[in-house]
């Protein structure tokens, strides 16, 4: 079958993106052709003959910026310009679809959280009339939405607020629509707001091949790193954002009182755009004096490795989740868990906050080895079970293996592919 996958960026470490690439190789081994229409790529380069480029779709581009703003962060005062905009724009891009579906001859179309989240208006706009116009077999993989991210994406204007009700998630006279949620809430929520029904296709992770592992080429990540052998590290694998609560990990540290445990957080000081909570980190390192303790490895994790400048060595995430002792991952909040799955593929013990709504019902009740902290507090009862793994290495990797048994039935390619099946029965 000749499968059409329609996306804001491809590549990088960006969720969606790396949840797509997993539905792309896993629909190759089923033996699907499949065709990209992106507004950029990042870290590849383009298969002319399969992927092409829109960068009108981008999320940075200059078309989007401008509907964003216009429409969240500084309003106008009349929307009657951004309407008229939205409706010449969403045309072009419908008109430019329904070109590249007729072209490449494709027959089914995925929408990549395109028609979930109202981060590029316009476009989420042409998908829905490109759907209309050509009557396309369509799943939408919808990743998150717009009532999940609090007033971020309400409008002073009733007009744009009505558009997006209308458009996000994608509602269409089409019975050729599925949809493809990454949770029981979203599920839930999208039958009791909209009367949709949805499958749940969670965030997945490839059990068959080798992840987290020392190898020759890693193996001197923590010297590297500036630890000795008599180091414990714990990693917390994330980027640095106020809802991963790292916070919780460095208390942690602090609770311990062993100046042998070292924190490393990979996350880039990037991720956290005006700084405030990479500052207010900072600040709690230094009121509990972990200086020597909490480690920003940004400069040498990286989300693949490579030789660096003057032949310095960059590591992967991969090999950062092989040296771990144990992963910290109190997040408030995750539209699934993709560094969850991630420690499970790499069979290191977790410590996870029960992050409402999803942890429990989606990936917890399935029956995982953790210490799970409930609001994220962090009892004496929860340090001590963390300190009885931390410290014994045979029960970390009894842990380890238990937890990678569970993972394989329910998040690998494999229960995808069955999946993905399902989803393509038009």
């Amino acid at each position: 079958m000749r499968i059409g996958i329609i996306i804001g960026r491809i590549g990088g470490v960006d969720g969606v993106a790396l949840e797509a690439e997993k539905w792309i190789e896993v629909l190759q081994k089923m033996g699907h052709e499949i065709f990209l229409l992106a507004g950029q790529y990042e870290e590849r380069e383009i298969d002319k003959e399969h992927e092409r480029s829109l960068p009108v779709l981008s999320f940075f581009s200059l078309t989007c910026k401008w509907e964003q703003d216009h429409a969240f962060f500084n309003p106008i005062d009349d929307p009657a310009s951004l309407l008229e905009h939205l409706e010449k724009t969403s045309e072009k891009i419908a008109g430019k679809i329904c070109k590249w579906l007729d072209d490449k001859k494709i027959e089914v179309l995925i929408s990549e959280n395109a028609s979930a989240l109202p981060s590029h208006l316009s476009m989420g706009i042409g998908i829905k009339k490109a759907i209309e116009k050509t009557g396309i077999n369509t799943i939408t993989h919808d990743h998150d939405f717009a009532w999940e991210r609090d007033d971020r994406y309400f409008s002073p204007h009733k007009k744009i607020n009505q558009l997006i009700e209308q458009t996000f998630p994608l509602q269409t006279s089409s019975q050729n629509v599925h949809y493809a949620v990454i949770n029981l809430n979203a599920k839930k929520t999208l039958k009791k707001k909209f009367g949709i029904n949805a499958d749940v296709v969670p965030n997945v992770m490839d059990f068959e091949i080798p992840f987290g592992q020392i190898t020759d080429e890693n193996k001197f990540l923590l010297k590297d790193l500036g630890l000795n052998k008599n180091d414990i590290p714990l990693f917390q694998i994330t980027r640095i954002v106020g809802r991963k609560g790292i916070e919780v990990a460095i208390e942690l540290v602090h609770r311990l009182k062993d100046e042998n445990i070292k924190l490393i957080v990979t996350g880039s000081h990037k991720d956290d755009d005006v700084g405030k909570y990479y500052n207010f980190l900072n600040d709690l390192i230094h009121d509990y004096n972990l200086q020597d303790q909490v480690l920003f490895g940004e400069s040498k994790i990286k989300h693949h490795s490579w030789i660096g400048y003057r032949g310095s060595k960059i590591y992967s995430l991969s090999d950062a989740y092989a040296h771990a002792r144990a992963c910290t991952y109190f997040s408030t909040y995750e539209g699934f868990g993709n560094a969850f799955v991630e420690a499970v593929v790499a069979k290191k013990p977790i410590f996870v906050n029960n992050y409402k709504p999803v942890f429990m019902p989606d990936i917890g009740s399935k029956g995982f080895k953790v210490v799970m902290l409930e609001n994220n507090v962090l009892t004496g009862k929860a340090v001590d079970e963390m300190k009885e793994i931390i410290y014994n290495e045979k029960l970390c990797k009894e842990i380890g293996e238990y937890n990678f048994e569970i993972g394989k039935k329910h998040f690998s390619y494999s229960s995808l592919k069955d999946k993905l099946g399902k989803l393509l029965e038009f």
